[in-house]
């Protein structure tokens, strides 16, 4: 009897996910033997997430920052299945889904990425906005939008987290806004972006000032409600009108995944090997933010974009290999640096031997992200439609 292709079933089609089965289907299996693989996830289209805050000034659009899985896929093997995960029975191999069907595998991808807790301040959960998703993006620009058509003299916006993400956004709304805005973030630690080099962080600073953005350091949100927020500053409570909150504070796995019966880390997530498989767990590999992963030099890899893009080849060629009867390889992370966006044309790079800011880091921070781009074919569309936007542009006027 002929041997059955065997099935590759990946959750999650964020970078860790959708990354693993394109790699997957790149690979050189054996006449006859292409797996089958199936890639889950909820939404319609992937997020190439850290372009997500241009979406807010008008710089890119929706079909730029988060294409349709339909039109990345269409010229793979992947199968393509929209809808949420309900339960992984580990024993059985089975991923049980919400539209009430089920898929066995052979081989499994956990990569369904993280969630912003937004229910741990009272209020925060009804009237806090996240900022993860197209969805997120959408719901903050429809906010933005009747504010900005209102008679309100000054639109104030608070947020929270201070880490990459609330600076990013922070710089966005300041540029977008201009002197309408009011913006303040709010940090619970004494200083911004505690993890990033002094470089990022002195231009991060000096963005913010030059937007007059109000910064509250070493102060807690205890309460949000529909205009105000209540903010403990060393045990003196302030409520101060708002008219958006936006949460950007941290990461939780999935209770999908907290759900599963595997060793856990205190945050929740997956104890893995060197070579991403789950602990006790040969068959299970995970990767991304749900993940609790060091590699084969011991350093512990921190839950960002890039991580995931390295961790996606290794889980593919590990799976290829395993299915190969080949020896797996032990992940090796290399930091390549960090961008960030700090406003329109604005942004800083610290990495690969460079030390950049304001308008060359925001070209450099393009062309590398344009590089990491899904699929050739939505790089090239991408890079044309960047090359000929200031042509329209300039036409236009």
């Amino acid at each position: 009897m002929t041997q059955q292709p065997a099935h590759i079933c990946i959750l999650g089609g964020g970078f860790g996910g959708l990354y693993t089965a394109l790699a997957l289907d790149r690979l050189p299996w054996p006449p006859l033997q292409h797996p089958r693989i199936t890639l889950v996830d909820q939404r319609d289209r992937f997020t190439f997430a850290p372009l997500l805050y241009e979406l807010l000034t008008g710089e890119l659009q929706t079909w730029e920052v988060a294409p349709p899985y339909a039109e990345l896929l269409s010229e793979t093997r992947i199968q393509f299945r929209q809808t949420a995960v309900n339960q992984v029975d580990l024993a059985n191999q089975r991923v049980d889904l919400a539209d009430g069907s089920s898929l066995d595998y052979d081989r499994l991808v956990l990569a369904l990425g993280g969630e912003t807790p937004v229910d741990q301040v009272p209020g925060a959960q009804e009237h806090a906005i996240p900022f993860r998703t197209v969805h997120d993006a959408y719901r903050l620009d429809e906010r933005l939008r009747l504010l900005e058509t209102s008679e309100v003299d000054k639109i104030r916006v608070a947020i929270v987290g201070g880490g990459t993400s609330g600076v990013e956004l922070a710089c966005k709304l300041a540029d977008r806004l201009g002197k309408r805005g009011r913006l303040r973030l709010v940090e619970r630690g004494e200083d911004l972006l505690k993890r990033s080099p002094e470089f990022n962080r002195e231009a991060s600073r000096k963005a913010l000032s030059d937007r007059g953005v109000w910064l509250d350091l070493e102060t807690q949100v205890t309460q949000v409600t529909s205009d105000s927020l209540s903010l403990d500053y060393r045990g003196q409570i302030d409520t101060i009108p708002v008219d958006i909150v936006l949460w950007t504070v941290g990461t939780q796995v999935a209770e999908v995944v907290r759900s599963l019966p595997v060793p856990h880390n205190d945050q929740g997530q997956l104890t893995i090997t060197p070579t991403l498989q789950v602990v006790e767990h040969p068959h299970v590999f995970a990767l991304g933010d749900l993940a609790a992963c060091e590699d084969a030099a011991g350093q512990r890899i921190p839950a960002t974009a890039q991580a995931a893009f390295q961790q996606a080849d290794y889980a593919a060629w590990n799976i290829w290999a395993d299915l190969s009867d080949r020896p797996l390889l032990p992940f090796r992370y290399q930091n390549l640096g960090e961008m960030m966006t700090l406003g329109i044309d604005n942004a800083t790079l610290m990495g690969l031997g460079l030390t950049l800011d304001g308008q060359l880091a925001h070209i450099f921070r393009r062309l590398a992200y344009l590089y990491r781009m899904p699929t050739f074919d939505h790089q090239l569309k991408v890079g044309l439609n960047w090359i000929a936007r200031p042509l329209r542009e300039l036409l236009s006027t």
